[in-house]
């Protein structure tokens, strides 16, 4: 797969990354609790954080993922219902139709059908990342179709798939494609990958997880710094100075952590760098 980040950072100077990276984070949690706390904008004397769109440092608190969750707590308490939540969720990944949407209609087809396409705001799913074709038994099934037909039937085989991963995000997110054939596993991945907010047990938070080709430019630029083999030793050393760094962050980072941040901070320095500009889905507009 072709990247189009790849040309982001070229010719960047940045002394330090890792500070960079850590100082990224710091600001961006400032912004969030000063938000939170009904500040008036900005929050903020960085110019890129004023007029960028940006996700918070830790994914539970972005309105999507606390829709995620939201949604998930309402649905049964055995794992088959919660694969189902965090699969459909993962689809739809829009907090509006989670918010408006019983759990108890993933088991109605005709009723949840009717719901997606006449009972709440269109499109019924988030366009921030597209969700391909998914492949069973013969059949193709659209974003749609997935959600209302192919999830029901498939509960038994993911439930399989999560219990033979022995907690490993890559391993069943594997395990899952090889019989669905999406060209692109993200969703599956992000699933999987939620599965560790409810049952850690199943999902270990500290799965090793790839390198996502928006996280790819920033990531090469801190392995080559610190002078790592890879992308996977070089998400385990940010987490090891996070406690020299940023030792009064609420939480340990995991490695879905530093991938998802470097995919921020790439975005962030893609601004210093010139070669991505403020229009579009990019520019941030504060709500007052």
């Amino acid at each position: 797969m072709s990247n189009p980040y790849q040309d982001a950072l070229r010719g960047l100077k940045l002394e330090d990354p890792v500070r960079a990276f850590f100082d990224w984070c710091r600001e961006r949690e400032s912004i969030r609790k000063k938000r939170s706390r009904g500040w008036p904008p900005p929050w903020s004397t960085d110019p890129i954080f004023q007029r960028g769109r940006f996700l918070n440092v830790f994914r539970e608190d972005d309105k999507g993922s606390k829709a995620i969750l939201r949604f998930v707590r309402r649905a049964g308490p055995s794992l088959p219902e919660l694969l189902h939540a965090l699969f459909f969720a993962r689809w739809c990944n829009l907090h509006s139709t989670l918010d408006g949407l019983k759990p108890r209609l993933l088991h109605q087809p005709e009723q949840l059908r009717n719901f997606l396409l006449h009972e709440t705001a269109q499109p019924w799913f988030s366009e921030v990342y597209p969700v391909v074709e998914a492949h069973w038994e013969g059949r193709t099934y659209d974003r749609l179709e997935a959600c209302i037909e192919l999830f029901p039937h498939g509960l038994a085989f993911l439930e399989s798939c999560v219990r033979n991963a022995h907690g490993h995000v890559v391993t069943a997110t594997g395990l899952i494609n090889e019989r669905l054939a999406m060209s692109n596993d993200f969703p599956i991945f992000m699933a999987v990958a939620d599965i560790a907010w409810f049952d850690p047990s199943l999902i270990r938070p500290d799965s090793p997880v790839p390198t996502g080709i928006g996280s790819a430019p920033f990531m090469d630029l801190l392995q080559k710094h610190l002078g790592l083999p890879d992308h996977q030793a070089t998400m385990e050393r940010m987490i090891r100075l996070q406690a020299d760094y940023w030792p009064e962050a609420r939480r340990k980072f995991t490695p879905i952590d530093i991938e998802y941040l470097c995919c921020e901070c790439r975005k962030y320095f893609s601004y210093v760098n010139g070669t991505k500009r403020f229009e579009g889905r990019n520019l941030f507009t504060p709500s007052v």
